[in-house]
């Protein structure tokens, strides 16, 4: 892998040589696999033998290795999100500086696929509702599908930009803002994010980011907590971005508390010595990430119960710059509808998209068709066959269906 000229020299200084030394010989080591079960979903269930937990995270694990999570129905139920070990950072953060509240209202603004979204949907508290939006359409829809399975009520999607969200006058106590970047921090992983990277796009992202962060901040209720992140290293998107804010907003930083075996490097900006936190792929055990806590200073809060009564009425289709929602709901079977249980065979079948011969006794209607008790989705039973209602976006694709199961989760 060759990596630019550019970026060598900018990375090179930013990290000093020693740490810059350590990042390069990640390129020869595996990349970590890593997943974070779903507490609402996973009780029970134990992770495949090998596997160790990642730190900074409760319900997070690194796996020995790479399964094919593809072929895994419980990836397609819910019971966990193959996600990045350092964006489950936000774990730690949320678990040392939520709000001290009964009730909250959460928006993550950049939020597909929806990785850091159903982290945070399962940190906060059970009667929060949580805002995921998406900007570009087709990645909103991405989104749409990992908050359906993920399962949790009070949570819905949104499509609409960060300044169509400030007009609202929606108020929110905790924003995420995963702002888009220039990627560096995904070199190893993603070898199209190098081909794509220059120091014209780092110009254009960290204004960018500026931008978004003017909108976000707008959103933000007195005292509320505003966690700013990126998947690259370079300070113009980082600690440039934090000062910026410090200078622009009535913002104070936050101290996150971490351990020294995390191997997390603080402020590279010479004479910035304000707690922030960036993971460097061979120093920690993970992929590139930076991440600062903020908090806007004053302490009134105006917690919006209205708006999420006008949010939920609203028609649930797309409808770029106004916000229209999907419930994360719609495709859940109700507790009533009847269970059948599927071979593995044929739960790869259905995720497929193909038609079910169901038992002979299975009642004529809409059935809700499980795997390892946990269901997958809706079919229609007619008699001599099922037909399928799995969402046609959603379907796997494969020419094959494997006959053999490689548990990545065990029933304890």
């Amino acid at each position: 892998m060759q990596l630019p000229q550019d970026f060598i020299r900018n990375t090179r200084e930013v990290m000093g040589e020693e740490r810059f030394q350590q990042y390069l010989k990640s390129f020869d080591e595996e990349v970590p696999v890593s997943i974070r079960l779903n507490p609402l979903k996973s009780q029970g269930l134990t992770v495949m033998e090998g596997a160790e937990r990642v730190p900074w995270c409760q319900n997070g694990y690194y796996l020995p290795r790479r399964p094919q999570f593809t072929m895994d129905p419980l990836l397609h139920a819910g019971c966990y999100y193959v996600q990045e070990a350092a964006s489950m950072f936000l774990d730690e953060v949320l678990r040392q500086h939520l709000l001290p509240l009964t009730s909250h209202h959460a928006l993550d603004l950049c939020a597909a696929p929806g990785g850091k979204s159903t982290l945070l949907r399962s940190a906060l508290p059970e009667d929060c509702v949580l805002y995921s939006n998406e900007p570009i359409r087709n990645r909103a829809s991405i989104l749409l599908e990992n908050v359906t399975k993920w399962g949790y009520a009070n949570h819905i999607v949104t499509n609409n930009y960060p300044k169509d969200y400030r007009a609202s006058k929606f108020r929110f106590d905790v924003i995420l803002c995963d702002v888009p970047c220039s990627g560096e921090g995904m070199f190893r992983r993603d070898e199209a994010t190098m081909h794509e990277w220059s120091p014209q796009n780092v110009e254009k992202c960290w204004q960018l980011q500026r931008e978004i962060v003017n909108d976000a901040w707008a959103c933000l209720n007195e005292g509320g907590l505003f966690i700013y992140s990126t998947c690259t290293f370079n300070i113009k998107e980082n600690e440039e971005n934090i000062s910026w804010m410090l200078n622009e907003f009535e913002a104070e930083v936050l101290p996150v508390e971490v351990k020294p075996e995390w191997h997390i490097t603080g402020s590279l900006l010479k004479d910035f010595n304000e707690p922030v936190y960036r993971f460097i792929p061979g120093i920690t055990r993970s992929e590139g990430l930076f991440v600062a806590v903020l908090r806007k200073k004053g302490e009134d809060r105006n917690l919006p119960s209205k708006q999420t009564k006008s949010l939920l009425r609203a028609n649930s289709e797309f409808t770029p710059g106004k916000l229209r929602v999907y419930s994360g709901q719609t495709q859940t079977p109700s507790e009533d509808t009847p269970r059948i249980e599927l071979t593995y065979p044929q739960a790869i079948a259905y995720l497929r998209g193909e038609a079910l011969q169901l038992p002979p006794d299975t009642p004529r209607g809409f059935v809700a068709v499980c795997f390892q008790c946990y269901p997958l989705g809706t079919a229609k039973n007619i008699g001599t066959r099922a037909n399928n209602l799995y969402p046609k976006e959603w379907r796997i694709k494969t020419t094959h269906i494997p006959t053999d199961y490689e548990a990545i989760l065990r029933h304890t």
